[in-house]
Order: structure tokens, then sequence, then C-alpha cells
């Protein structure tokens, strides 16, 4: 299996095999006028015109997807590149955008990264070819995390990780605990279970894992990112919300009732199996990786949504995502357009990567599939599993957006709040430190921050 990265958002596809990191809108350079609109009769005479794709992906065997758009237009020969998972492909992407040559016609993109790309003016708007009208096929916070300013349509939404808890139901029914309905209750069991077993936690909030901080900040109604022009950025790392999380969570790691092991080590994987973890606080994707990951504690786990902030709401965050979207660059924006297109609304292209890859659908028509959501996998004590996720997706915010700096903004996580987290020291000091850190990176790349 490939390690996974966890540098920011973990995005699930093809959860046995691998695991690749999600939010998107915002970051893009100035706004320009659309190109006018496509017709049908250049889309033909495009789809039937030989043609040659390049199309770089880390989702594996995609190859199959990719060979029913090809029978479909047979026209078109599509080159299935992987170019590194997350952070090597990027990396290799800026490397050929800055050449003018080598870069792909189209690129998976997580949605944390499409500010990083459009700021640069790197992607295609999708909307003179159709894109706009696939608004209503996609569940809508999804269709916003890959949106501009402006309207533009930078990719097509393909994955998602709606957050949820993943529970030990044996270790809650031998201690008497519900799953609980609030972080106030939460916090209640952390502790009653630490003292009834010092070694096991209620869950574990891992000091390098800031996909799943970004998803927990999500849920909880914080606006980190706001870009209000293409030079201005609002950054509010360090606010209200965002101190309410830091000190509920440093709280409990200081008391020691959970814990902040690095996640996706062997360290990890063996809490997995041996049950130091009552929890796994985890998106959509996390019950497949789950089951391949921690085969030895089969039927014993189950899903609910998060708990909540205030009794009776229904909100979650989200933890991963990614699209396909089109290079600004490519010769054949039409057939690149159209292939975007169809891998992630075609009935046939979706249902395969949602059974095969294990991708968790952004699609309406899927969410709401009983063949999709019906399943009774034996892991989780035959409990309808997607149906839990595909109704958490429902309550995911459509506000939340990233900076188009990410990878610095990154860092600076991992070095402040990540290591606030590992040292069990002040969380509040380190979200204004990470709050200065931002500020003064974005200052120094000619953004005008509102602090």
């Amino acid at each position: 299996m490939t390690m996974p990265r966890t540098r920011w958002l973990a995005s699930g596809a093809a959860a046995v095999l691998f695991l690749a990191g999600c939010g998107g809108g915002g970051g893009e350079s100035a706004p320009a006028e659309p190109a006018a609109s496509v017709g049908q009769a250049d889309v033909d005479k495009a789809l039937q015109t030989p043609t040659e794709l390049t199309f770089w992906t880390w989702v594996p065997e995609i190859e199959k997807e990719v060979a029913l758009f090809e029978k479909k237009y047979p026209a078109i020969n599509v080159n299935v590149v992987n170019a590194g998972q997350g952070e090597p492909q990027y990396t290799k992407l800026r490397t050929a955008l800055k050449a003018g040559s080598g870069a792909p016609d189209v690129v998976q993109i997580e949605f944390q990264y499409i500010p990083t790309f459009t700021i640069t003016g790197s992607l295609l708007d999708l909307r003179p070819y159709g894109a706009g009208a696939l608004k209503d096929k996609f569940v809508d916070w999804t269709w916003s995390q890959v949106t501009g300013r402006n309207g533009e349509v930078w990719g097509i939404p393909q994955d998602t990780g709606p957050m949820g808890m993943l529970y030990r139901k044996d270790i809650f029914d031998k201690h008497g605990i519900e799953p609980p309905r609030t972080w106030e209750e939460f916090a209640a069991a952390a502790r009653k279970l630490h003292a009834a077993d010092p070694g096991v936690y209620l869950t574990n909030l891992a000091s390098n894992q800031n996909g799943a901080w970004m998803g927990l900040l999500w849920q909880a109604g914080g606006k980190p990112f706001q870009m209000a022009s293409s030079d201005q950025i609002d950054v509010s790392v360090n606010d209200e919300v965002s101190k309410k999380l830091g000190t509920f969570w440093g709280g409990l790691v200081k008391e020691g009732v959970v814990s902040t092991d690095p996640d996706f080590t062997d360290q990890w994987y063996q809490g997995l199996n041996r049950g130091k973890y009552a929890t796994w606080l985890t998106a959509a994707w996390g019950p497949v990786f789950l089951s391949a990951n921690a085969k030895d504690t089969s039927g014993k786990w189950r899903a609910a949504p998060l708990p909540q902030w205030a009794a009776g709401e229904n909100k979650a965050g989200n933890w991963g995502g990614s699209t396909s979207a089109v290079i600004k660059s490519t010769k054949n924006p039409i057939a690149a357009a159209k292939l975007a297109e169809f891998l992630n609304t075609d009935p046939e292209s979706t249902t395969m990567m949602a059974n095969e890859q294990f991708l968790f659908p952004p699609t309406k028509a899927l969410l709401s599939d009983k063949a999709f959501v019906d399943g009774k996998p034996e892991f989780y004590g035959g409990q309808t599993v997607n149906q839990v996720f595909a109704e958490i997706s429902d309550t995911v915010a459509k506000d939340f957006t990233w900076p188009p700096f990410l990878d610095q903004t990154v860092n600076d996580w991992d070095e402040t709040v990540g290591k606030s987290l590992a040292d069990k020291s002040d969380p509040a000091a380190a979200l204004d430190q990470w709050q200065q850190r931002i500020t003064t990176y974005a200052e120094s790349q000619g953004f005008k921050v509102a602090k």
C-alpha cells in the first residue's frame, strides 16, 4: 500500500490501495469575461476529430473509466499518467507550467489546491463548455468548492470526505457509553473511558494531521480564509471559533484523555487493531480504509455523525475531495472539458469509481442510489454505513474556502498548532502564532491581509 499523504486533507480514493488528500473556491486571479459558449456543433466536431489527451491522476486503475470515454468517443485517445500522489504531482505541474511545456490537458486537483492554481491563471474556466449546467447533479457544497468568486467553474467534483465518527461498539458497550451527540458529551465520555481503562482513549487527534483539524474547524463554523479580491484575503485562524476548537481539544490533550499519535504510521495502525482508540473522527473514505487496515476488529465498529457544538444541531465538516480540472494551456479544450465531465457525471463511470476505487461520490444520483447506500458490510455489523455518510454529506456547509498559498499554510500549522498538540502546550498561543505566520507570508507575497 502506498503510504498516505497526510500533510493536508487526505481524500479517500481506493482506500484499500491508497489514501490521498480535499476545499476550494476563492483565491483566483482577477476576473475575466468567460469565453463565448461553445456550440453543440463545435463539441461534436471536437469529439470526432482524432485527438491525444494527457490526464494526470493518482486514482488506481482509472483507465477503466477512461476506457468508457474512449469507447463513446473513439477518435479521442487519453494517455493516463500517474505523476505522483498529491504534492509530488503539484510540484511537477508547477514545473511544467513554468517551463511552458509538458503540462497535462486534464489533471486531478484536490479541492483545497484549486485556489493555488487559479491565482496563477493555470486552470480553464469550464463554463463555456457546458459545465454550468452540471451544478444540479452535485451536492451543493461540493459545487461551491469548484466555483470561483465570479461564477467560474474550475473543475468537476470527483470525490469527497464528509466527516463522521467511526466507533468501537464493543468498547462503548463495555463502559456504558452511548455515541456522544454533543462535544460536551464527548469530553465526558473521554474522561470516563480513560479513567476506567488508562490504555484506551476515546479518540486520537493526530498532531501531524492538519486535514482533520480543518475538517473540525469547518464543522464548527470557521471561515479561516476568504478572498475579498484577487489580492486581498481575510485570514482568521485565531478567531473565536478557532479558539473554541483549540481550547476544547487542547484541554482534553492536556488532561491526557485524548492521544495525539501521528496517524498513518505503524504505531497508529497497531493502535486501531488492538483497541487503543475507541473512535476515529474521519471522513466518508474512512470506512473502507479502516476495514482494510484493522481486519482484526471486524464486526466491532459502527458509524455515527460527529458530535455537535450545540444540542440539536446537525452540522459536519469535510476532510478530503478531488476534482478533474483542465489546464488552461491545453490545445484541445473541448475534448479535455468533456473528459472531465464524462468521468464524473456518466452513470457507469461514477458507479465504477464508487464501487471499484471506493471514491465517496459527490453526485446526488449516487448518494440516493439504493445499490450504493443500502450495502451492509460485515465489518460494521451490517450497518448501512454509506447511508450514514450520505446523510452527513447533506449537512456540510458550502461557504468554506481555502487560501491560494496552501503549502505555506500547512507548514505553518505543523510548526505551531500541530506542535502544541504534540507538546501539550497552549493551543491558543499556537493559533496566534499560526495567524501571524500566515499574515506575514501573505503580505510578503503581495496580498493585503484583513485581520
